[in-house]
């Protein structure tokens, strides 16, 4: 191999963590289509002009058997040979494959940033608890935190008043002053 050459066995290693990522059952000697274009994006293989998702996707396509939905590390270096000259154009095809397998070496699927939350004014309207009415409104404290089982069910009140009476706990009072 050439000088700044890349082993095909540190290829084979971001390809097995590829092959693995969101699937329980995978073993890491197959990759899935949607791991592949995964692995494309995130080792910026894509580029948006000269190699699109689509062109991933059909390559994907012609190097897979018929049959199946996966390809083995083989079908997955046939795929790269064919996407290299696209990506580096002007450049030999062993050249192309080298800096694609520069790409990939030592990256892992990202996670960080795929999924984004996102702060919408219809989202804080429905969460403000101070906008809640009637029986929702007794299930949180002034803070907005929620009261647990005393704001969902009825507590009887077994102090002897009647509900609501603004005088309750003053008859001891009354009885002493007689």
């Amino acid at each position: 191999m050439a000088e700044g050459s890349v082993s095909v066995a540190e290829v084979e290693t971001s390809f097995q963590k590829f092959a693995v990522h969101g699937d329980t059952k995978a073993t890491g000697k197959e990759m899935n289509g949607k791991n592949f274009v995964k692995l494309c994006k995130d080792c910026h293989i894509i580029d948006g002009k000269n190699v699109t998702t689509t062109d991933v996707d059909i390559v994907f396509s012609k190097v897979k058997a018929k049959s199946v939905r996966v390809v083995t590390f083989e079908q997955f270096n046939q795929a790269l040979m064919e996407l290299a000259p696209k990506r580096f154009k002007g450049k030999t095809k062993e050249e192309a494959l080298q800096q694609l397998y520069a790409l990939i070496v030592g990256k892992e699927p990202a996670n960080v940033g795929v999924t984004k939350a996102t702060k919408a004014a219809a989202v804080d309207r429905l969460t403000d608890t101070t906008k809640y009415t009637g029986s929702h409104k007794e299930r949180f404290d002034e803070s907005g935190k929620g009261k647990g089982k005393a704001g969902r069910e009825n507590i009887p009140d077994t102090s002897g008043y009647v509900t609501a009476y603004k005088g309750s706990g003053t008859y001891e009072d009354k009885v002493k002053e007689a």
